[in-house]
């Protein structure tokens, strides 16, 4: 009974949502082995989480995506800004890629190590194509050309205080060594939506160091029963860029490097800029 209601309700929320998902989803396990693969990636659960994402994209959050017809085909490198407290950023940018590329993606980002030790959280990412951002395993994943989503802010741009917003923090260099180890083309991605989402006044080391956690963002519309610990409901405008394409040795002094990853982040920055302008409210 309990799995026939699951059914029922996902059954629901994708025809509302994406009545082609399994057609989608289907297109992507073509291209790939049969069953999960050895990153835990597993094409049933994915079905499930993105009949819940597809609504999530279209209606809560009303995500306009511009440029997928920019993603080469095989293996490439999204190199976005992130935001907005929760990764809802990657799950907009993965489902992007699914519902309106063509042929539809699998995008498997690179997830903080902290995350994959939630209970559940983290089995279900893994199911769903995520993967622990370390190099080896972006090396192997960019190696067997798939699409890999990278935040080279890191747990600094996504716990960004309000004053902060849409300003970019200091890329790391990892991602520009794999890129030219790998001779991968790089697209950047700029999100516009998610800064809003919550309002983080500030970051508490100590209520950090207490919880065990990265960071600990001060949220008031937290403070709200209930409803206040749902994201607001921004609409999310992602712009993804002309692939960039870099040479080089990867092993390189890290002042050769970061001349490359200042045109990635300038360029994002630039991108980001222009889609606060063009936006025409929070929510529209």
């Amino acid at each position: 009974m309990r799995g026939t209601a699951l059914d029922s309700l996902m059954r629901a929320t994708r025809d509302m949502a994406a009545p082609d998902i399994d057609d989608r989803v289907g297109r992507i396990a073509a291209d790939r082995p049969v069953g999960i693969d050895p990153y835990g990636y597993d094409p049933q659960v994915a079905r499930y989480a993105l009949a819940c994402a597809s609504w999530v994209y279209r209606y809560y959050f009303r995500a306009e995506v511009r440029g997928t017809d920019r993603v080469p085909a095989g293996r490439v490198m999204l190199v976005s800004n992130h935001s907005g407290q929760l990764p809802l950023d990657a799950l907009v940018i993965a489902a992007s890629m699914i519902l309106e590329a063509e042929p539809p993606r699998l995008v498997r980002a690179m997830v903080e190590k902290w995350a994959l030790t939630l209970p559940y959280v983290g089995e279900l990412f893994t199911r769903c194509g995520q993967v622990l951002g370390v190099p080896e395993n972006c090396r192997d994943l960019l190696e067997r050309d798939e699409a890999i989503l990278v935040f080279p802010e890191g747990v600094k741009g996504i716990s960004k205080t309000w004053d902060q917003r849409y300003r970019l923090a200091e890329f790391g260099l990892g991602f520009m060594r794999l890129a030219l180890e790998t001779k991968t083309p790089i697209v950047p991605v700029a999100v516009v939506g998610a800064e809003e989402q919550y309002v983080n006044l500030h970051n508490s080391s100590t209520l950090a160091r207490l919880f065990g956690t990265p960071v600990f963002p001060l949220i008031p519309q937290a403070l709200v029963p209930a409803l206040g610990w749902l994201p607001a409901p921004t609409k999310y405008h992602v712009h993804l860029g002309e692939p960039m394409h870099f040479q080089g040795d990867p092993d390189d002094e890290d002042q050769e490097i970061e001349r490359k990853v200042w045109v990635v982040r300038t360029t994002i920055q630039s991108m980001l800029n222009r889609g606060l302008k063009d936006r025409k409210s929070i929510f529209f």
